[in-house]
């Protein structure tokens, strides 16, 4: 019997989840863009979209069904708390997927990661 992920990603779906996710931390890759804002909800939710700008309809669902097969390879990443929104770019249809996967693997360990100070320089 297979193992069902600890926590099962939530799917986000309304505007306004996209909207607040905007004002949070971005991460710009080369095949995708990838934002992340703290919620109330207890589990992670992730979101994806491809503007109208990078290709015609099989384009853009050819590239949200990489992203979401990237996002379900590195599903043990995400942090619950957060809501994720992908957006994806043309250039993830011709990366290659292990490297799509492993690009979003480290941008979300980023994302995640606590916020470092910078020291000013006052000598």
């Amino acid at each position: 019997m297979p193992e069902a992920p600890a926590s099962a990603l939530r799917r986000l779906k309304k505007r306004a989840q996209f909207l607040r996710a905007a004002r949070g931390k971005k991460i710009a890759g080369r095949g995708f863009v990838l934002q992340a804002v703290p919620v109330a909800e207890p589990g992670a939710g992730v979101g994806y979209t491809v503007t109208k700008k990078v290709g015609n309809a099989p384009e853009r669902n050819r590239i949200k069904r990489r992203l979401r097969a990237a996002v379900h390879a590195c599903h043990d990443r995400f942090k619950g708390g957060y809501d994720y929104v992908l957006i994806g770019r043309r250039e993830s249809l011709n990366e290659p997927f292990a490297a799509l996967v492993e690009r979003l693997c480290t941008s979300i360990e980023r994302l995640n990661a606590p916020a470092q100070r910078t020291r000013k320089h006052h000598e």
